[in-house]
């Protein structure tokens, strides 16, 4: 049986804090009862049913995009990227802490991921679902969105390479290829898990086809092994380069506010900072909801913050680096770019996003936040609505008021814009309950390989 083999699973020498009280049993049992035994919560098929409605609000938006256009948004001549670019760029940040949680905390042996990587992964996958769905629909005609894949074609037409939009079609994609596999090959021992634990024979089938013949044998752990770390590996580089070639959509113009060569970095930090905070504002409740304390305990809420501290850092050094840029620059327009972003129509938007992104997170440093649950909770929140303020900022501020006064406009969305956004939230909220409601949350054997060496520092 897979349970009796999956001890035999590599240790490594970091210990996690993690309840006393927890065994080899209570783990698998804990853990997989969620799936398995518990009854589903009526508060699950609330929050389920809400999130579907939401979703069917896109799919109606989707439906009126196509037959009607993009005209339906409140896109302009100056202003021709709007609020679902700038969606497409918020969603693929919130993805990027389940890699970094993943991959680049598994090479660097913080084991204290281990209670949370699973969730992360998950996320990533639905927030690049969510992604990917802006720019096909932007195009105007999404059904010809495939010729954006370089496809042997007898019209002879070929991509145009040295446009960074093609960047995003293959990072984007290589990042959700990469991401899936390495969230499915950390699923295979608790799929087998799932097998033989599982009463229906329904159940048994599919979790035993997701398992893959496992059987928790030396050579199936060794080729597990060095197929993850390979994975891992190759997503790491991943975490760097997607928000980079996403954040060229904007360096590589040469509209004010956008041609700046802080971008790369700056996309980087406000990514791992807008998904460190996405993960809290999920973790916490279902913390609680679940009983999951003695496996995420206070020491991983503790990193999560001080992590989005660190970024968020980051990322007020990079609002103050740019604003200093504008005017160290002797440039006129990046001047009153930055004059603009401070006291122009949207100045709102920007004090805003200060308020959110830079003032707010300060109280992290004090401990007394940090341990506590509904503030960090708050504040994630904050931080994430920042975060959506600070790319409103960058495409609209930026393109509204550009080098001639005759082409000014303004932007407003439209209600569809919207509808869109929301219906988005909807979908992904839908994917993640259906995730905890059939999948396990928590790794199951990550955690197993910890409790010997946690019993013996006991």
């Amino acid at each position: 049986m897979a349970d009796e083999h999956q001890s035999d699973a590599p240790h490594h020498t970091t210990v996690p804090v993690i309840d006393p009280g927890l065994t080899f049993a209570s783990v698998t049992d804990k853990i997989s009862s969620i799936v398995l035994k518990r009854k589903t919560p009526l508060a699950w098929f609330i929050g389920f049913a809400i999130s579907f409605i939401l979703f069917q609000l896109m799919m109606l938006a989707i439906t009126n995009l196509v037959f009607v256009g993009i005209g339906l948004w409140g896109v302009n001549v100056p202003v021709a990227w709007g609020i679902d670019i700038l969606n497409f760029v918020w969603w693929i940040g919130i993805g990027h802490a389940g890699t970094l949680i993943s991959a680049i905390l598994l090479l660097l042996r913080q084991q204290w991921r281990t209670s949370i990587n699973r969730f992360a992964e998950a996320m990533t996958l639905f927030a690049v679902a969510q992604a990917g769905m802006y720019p096909i629909f932007h195009l105007g005609r999404p059904w010809l969105a495939y010729w954006l894949f370089p496809y042997p074609n007898t019209m002879g037409v070929w991509p145009q390479f040295r446009s960074p939009l093609m960047w995003d079609v293959f990072a984007v994609s290589t990042y959700a290829t990469v991401s899936a596999m390495f969230w499915f090959v950390g699923l295979i021992p608790d799929f087998a898990t799932l097998r033989d634990r599982a009463q229906s024979k329904p159940f048994q089938i599919i979790y035993g086809w997701f398992a893959m013949g496992w059987r928790g044998s030396a050579r199936h752990w060794h080729r597990y092994e060095m197929a993850y770390l390979l994975l891992a590996g190759l997503a790491t580089p991943l975490v760097l380069s997607v928000h980079t070639i996403v954040s060229f959509d904007f360096a590589a113009g040469i509209i004010p506010g956008w041609h700046a060569t802080i971008f790369p970095p700056y996309f980087v930090a406000g990514a791992i900072y807008a998904g460190f905070a996405m993960v809290l504002f999920l973790t916490i409740p279902l913390r609680k909801f679940y009983g999951l304390e003695g496996f995420i305990t206070m020491r991983h809420v503790h990193n999560m913050a001080k992590v989005m501290l660190a970024t968020g850092l980051i990322v007020g050094y990079g609002y103050v680096v740019e604003a200093f840029f504008g005017w160290y620059s002797g440039n006129k327009y990046e001047r009153y770019m930055i004059w603009n972003r401070m006291h122009g129509p949207y100045a709102v938007y920007y004090w805003a996003l200060i308020l959110c992104n830079i003032i707010t997170p300060q109280f992290l440093w004090i401990k007394k936040v940090r341990s506590n649950l509904l503030l960090l909770w708050l504040i994630s929140i904050v931080v994430s609505i920042g975060m959506w303020l600070e790319r409103f900022v960058i495409v609209v501020t930026s393109l509204h008021r550009d080098f001639l006064p005759s082409s000014w406009g303004m932007y407003q969305p439209t209600q569809w814009d919207w509808a869109m956004f929301v219906g988005t939230l909807g979908f992904f909220f839908s994917l993640l309950f259906l995730f905890i409601r059939f999948l396990p949350m928590i790794s199951i054997f990550e955690m197993r390989t910890i409790l010997p060496e946690a019993e013996v520092e006991e």
